[in-house]
């Protein structure tokens, strides 16, 4: 269980950081069911493929929520050496835990995003921002790992007057479990976007596509995406 009695407004709303993938969905639901009111914010930051972008918009749609897109194309040129922003670096293909995975880091991508989303809930006086991150993910990206959320979260309760809260309830879960999660809270997976390719299916060939495969069998359900 989240602990909502740390915000002065235990009433307050929350801004998620949303791609419209399986983690977010799941947590856009795990929120929901717990009565919270949800802001959905994505962000095109120049990433290989806008797919992910019109999913999440879909899904915030069938959700009801509010949903917006920050638009941070502006700084895509900074954040190069990156696969996922530079068409000149190949997508590696394979599991999340090789090297060759480093090449899907966006340089400080979580920071930028928590920080935006936290503008937002700041002005909106939402109690919380709130992101997805899961261990599955830590291997790879010491923007999810707990000592980072810890220190993000700190920072953004000093950010301004109203005192805004991080939360990130999957940290310490496998994605197995956060697939158990989404499926017991019928939330929509079949929808939900993880390639990294962007083509008309799921490639099953890139680090998040193996990790969602992963994760459905570890879990004892089948993917109802194709």
């Amino acid at each position: 269980m989240i602990d909502f009695s740390r915000v002065s407004d235990p009433t307050a709303g929350v801004v998620l950081c949303f791609s419209g993938g399986l983690d977010s969905t799941t947590l856009l639901y795990h929120l929901r069911e717990q009565g919270r009111e949800v802001l959905a914010l994505s962000f095109d930051y120049g990433q290989r493929h806008r797919r992910e972008l019109a999913v999440a918009a879909r899904i915030a749609s069938l959700a009801g929520v509010e949903h917006r897109v920050a638009d941070l194309r502006s700084i895509t040129s900074l954040l190069g050496g990156s696969s996922l922003t530079d068409p000149t670096v190949p997508l590696p293909h394979g599991h999340y835990t090789h090297e060759s995975m480093k090449a899907t880091v966006v340089p400080n991508r979580n920071m930028i995003m928590l920080a935006v989303a936290a503008g937002w809930a700041i002005a909106r006086r939402a109690g919380f921002v709130a992101y997805a991150a899961h261990s599955g993910d830590h291997a790879i990206y010491p923007d999810c790992r707990e000592e980072f959320a810890r220190a993000m979260g700190e920072a953004i309760s000093l950010a301004d007057w109203h005192c805004v809260k991080l939360l990130r309830p999957f940290v310490g879960w496998d994605k197995a479990r956060i697939v158990r999660r989404g499926m017991a809270l019928a939330a929509p997976l079949h929808l939900t976007w993880s390639c990294y390719e962007g083509g008309e299916v799921h490639c099953g060939r890139c680090g998040t596509c193996v990790e969602r495969r992963e994760a459905f069998r570890l879990a004892g359900l089948p993917d109802p995406s194709e």
